[in-house]
């Protein structure tokens, strides 16, 4: 069976420390090497406030995992998820071409990905001052 291109994203519970955090991201990158898969990207969001609370919790450690793998072994991936208490929520997709060549994109810096409040908020003002120079 050949390998698709998946992408997971994890919430870790913000009651651990960072070394507990770091141990959990640590046990699943190898649990996906361990069997047969292949890292391809790897990003840690940090604690981030999440958009509703979880078992009273509104915050939660974000972990997205890139990776190549076989389709039996998600099965065996969520599973593991279910029953971590350290989880709060978790979502692994399958990456169609499309999807692999925006990733690559992004990471190459082709595609610039969604600025910050701040610079959306200073590149509406810029543009309103440059609308009001016309005026004159």
């Amino acid at each position: 069976m050949s390998k698709k291109q998946y992408e997971a994203v994890i919430i870790l519970t913000p009651v651990l420390s960072e070394q507990q955090m770091k141990d959990a991201v640590a046990g699943y990158r190898g649990l996906i090497t361990e069997n047969g898969g292949e890292i391809v990207h790897e990003e840690n969001w940090g604690l981030t406030k999440l958009a509703y609370p979880i078992d009273k919790k509104g915050t939660g450690f974000y972990h997205l995992f890139e990776f190549k793998a076989d389709p039996t072994f998600i099965k065996t991936l969520d599973l593991t998820y279910r029953r971590d208490e350290r989880i709060l929520r978790y979502l692994t997709l399958s990456l169609d071409k499309w999807a692999i060549e925006f990733n690559q994109k992004k990471r190459s810096g082709e595609i610039k990905t969604s600025s910050t409040a701040k610079e959306k908020k200073a590149a509406n003002i810029a543009k309103l001052e440059l609308d009001e120079d016309e005026d004159i």
